[in-house]
């Protein structure tokens, strides 16, 4: 039975998410603040945390990136304000995915169902443990990406979506394609999901940005010289 955790210091709200959850199958624990979600967290292992961002004591964003130092959890943040600086700053943080308050409960099912079973699935083996073009160096074994010998500070979606497309070097890939490989085809969010990520890795790279190329109309392609 997949685990998830429930944050938030509305008592109706983690009531609604527990008894949807609950009837899908899921095993629920509460937490009603960031500094809770924090210490369970450190003590079990969860398949799901769903955070909310504004808490007493300690608010979603503070928590969640606690949480990443030790954890790799899916993450799907739940908050009342729906502004583009909120949804890049919960990316950047490493979230799966955000959803504005008032929400669904059936669409809300339906994300974590679709992170679930995202999660879920045995990765796929790497045909090549290790990529190297220039200053760039991929370890697909460590998870891991170098630049020019420093250790590029990365989310776990940033990771799943650069690795993705350095597989697919010189490859045109739709827009439908990376959200379907990334997020799975049961993924109920927009375009603007995969587009922040996009700018987000190209921010990460730095100097290799330009390795990602827009093809307007059609997606993404990652280019590079390997020499």
């Amino acid at each position: 039975m997949n685990k998830i955790l429930v944050v938030d210091d509305e008592y109706r709200i983690r009531e609604i998410i527990k008894k949807y959850a609950t009837y899908s199958g899921y095993d629920v624990t509460e937490a009603v603040d960031g500094l809770q979600a924090i210490s369970l967290c450190n003590r079990n292992e969860y398949d799901l945390i769903i955070m909310d961002v504004m808490m007493p004591e300690l608010d979603g964003f503070s928590a969640c990136r606690e949480i990443r130092k030790k954890r790799a959890t899916p993450i799907l943040m739940l908050s009342a304000k729906g502004e583009e600086y909120d949804r890049i700053h919960g990316f950047e943080l490493g979230i799966d995915d955000y959803v504005v308050k008032p929400f669904s409960p059936k669409e809300l099912m339906m994300r974590i169902n679709a992170i679930i079973k995202r999660t879920a699935k045995p990765k796929q083996e790497q045909s090549v443990a290790v990529f190297k073009a220039k200053g760039l160096q991929i370890d697909f074994n460590a998870h891991s990406v170098t630049i020019d010998g420093n250790r590029v500070d990365i989310t776990p979606k940033e990771y799943e979506l650069l690795s993705y497309m350095v597989q697919n070097k010189g490859v045109a890939l739709t827009r439908e394609k990376l959200i379907e490989k990334i997020w799975g085809k049961d993924f109920d969010g927009d375009d603007r999901t995969l587009d922040t990520h996009i700018k987000l890795l190209r921010k990460r790279l730095g100097d290799y940005s330009s390795c990602i190329s827009t093809l307007r109309g059609v997606g993404y392609r990652f280019e590079i010289d390997e020499q």
